[in-house]
């Protein structure tokens, strides 16, 4: 019975000693990299709601579910090990009846590594370099990033410049992704701080020619304290193009590799 008491108060002094590493978006990193043998554990959820009738994917909606480790190798490089999952769900019209499709499915391991150039807190800009390759047995990608920003006083900015290769179908397809986002927000008080993300992302099927391009808008609210932090973003597709004919029967959205909403929601702590 002693043991557990010490065990109990033993944990309780290691969740308030913790200090967490707070991001202010979910879509755009920022610069800053973790302190030398630092740790964080992060859960992150992401909802893709919303394709078109037209392209048989009715009430369609993809929840993708990562768990991580990060740990501060050194105060300039941080590495981060995600393990991923994803539920999707719509229903098929492209059948006769029309039939429900669900599927639940292991979506690989991914180690992200971030480098940080230029420190925010001594230059007039931040600067970190990102590689994050991922594996499921059946496909892979390969992620990197050039992530930049800055504060000053209570505003804080980053955009990050995203290309990515994917191997699909058991390695035989492949396919190149290109992303630009930028995130702006404000620091209310000392918890809470709000802002917008603004994200481009475009797919190059066998790098021949862009298939499509979406751009998404939206909120974004943090929250941090000294043992856990939260961050929520809701981002609506503003504006969509198909370049490759127009399947979805829509002239300003892109509804059939991307949806109409993406919200994700991040939260942390470090131990």
């Amino acid at each position: 019975m002693k043991n557990k008491i010490w065990l109990g108060l033993l944990a309780g002094s290691l969740c308030l000693a913790a200090q967490a590493n707070e991001r202010l978006f979910t879509y755009t990193y920022e610069p800053e990299t973790l302190p030398k043998g630092g740790w964080e554990f992060e859960q992150w959820l992401t909802l893709r709601a919303g394709r078109d009738k037209a392209v048989g994917q009715e009430n369609y909606n993809e929840w993708e579910i990562r768990e991580s480790v990060e740990y501060g190798v050194t105060d300039n490089y941080t590495a981060e090990l995600y393990v991923n999952t994803k539920s999707e769900n719509y229903r098929d019209v492209t059948t006769s009846p029309a039939s429900d499709y669900s599927k639940f499915s292991f979506d690989g391991i991914s180690i992200e590594n971030r480098y940080m150039v230029w420190n925010p807190a001594d230059h007039k800009v931040g600067l970190t370099l990102y590689l994050e390759p991922s594996f499921s047995g059946v496909e892979a990608e390969v992620e990197e990033k050039i992530i930049i920003g800055q504060r000053f006083g209570q505003w804080k900015w980053a955009v990050n410049l995203t290309h990515a290769t994917e191997w699909d179908d058991h390695f035989g397809s492949t396919e190149g992704e290109l992303e630009g986002s930028f995130g702006l927000a404000r620091f209310l008080n000392k918890n809470w701080a709000v802002g917008l993300e603004l994200r481009d992302h475009s797919e190059i099927p066998d790098y021949k020619e862009f298939e499509n391009t979406a751009i998404y808008l939206g909120p974004v609210v943090s929250y941090r304290n000294e043992t856990w932090w939260a961050t929520l973003t809701v981002m609506p597709q503003i504006y969509g193009a198909n370049f490759i004919g127009n399947p979805d029967h829509n002239p300003h959205l892109e509804l059939e590799g991307h949806e109409r909403w993406n919200v994700r929601l991040v939260f942390g702590f470090g131990f």
